[in-house]
């Protein structure tokens, strides 16, 4: 592991030898990631995109996106488009990218189950706005805007995000 790699631990993210405070998935993390299970998959991930809110805040980095109204994540798995960007309409089921509160309003996204996505393996692993402290995700990795922020600012596509089993989180 390098500084420059994302690593949770018991106390948050570490990254460029700080620790960041994170909320993960509800249920922890797991080995055997299934969709809809609200776990965080253990691995290393790398960071495929950046994607923001225009209409909320500067562009945060050279490399980012904006989120526009129609743009979705399909997490219907026997869909052609699951656990890949989309747009609407969309009959599938889906996420919204442009949500209505500030949790989407930057979006690293990882290269769990992508490109080449298996039906049922968990979609959507983002790292975003956190609701608050210690509020549990559906499976993503979820920061205080200030240091969702911060860590963008140094880091780039490529960059690792690594989730090490229980036994070393604890």
């Amino acid at each position: 592991m390098k500084r420059e790699d994302l690593v949770l631990t018991p106390q948050g993210i570490r990254f460029r030898n700080r620790i960041f405070p994170c909320s993960i998935g509800r249920s922890g993390v797991t080995s055997a990631k299934a969709e809809g299970d609200k776990a965080t998959p253990i691995g290393v991930h790398r960071v495929t995109g950046l994607w923001y809110r225009a209409d909320r805040l500067a562009r945060p980095a050279g490399w980012a996106r904006p989120i526009g109204p129609r743009d979705l994540w399909c997490d219907e798995s026997d869909h052609a488009a699951y656990n890949h960007h989309c747009l609407a309409p969309l009959a599938a089921s889906h996420e919204k990218m442009r949500r209505a509160d500030p949790l989407y309003d930057v979006v690293l996204t990882t290269d769990w189950n992508w490109p080449d996505a298996v039906a049922g393996r968990g979609s959507a692993i983002f790292l975003h706005q956190w609701r608050r402290p210690g509020y549990g995700t559906e499976g993503c990795i979820a920061f205080a805007r200030q240091d969702l922020l911060w860590i963008l600012r140094h880091i780039g596509p490529g960059t690792k995000v690594i989730v090490p089993g229980p036994a070393r989180l604890a």
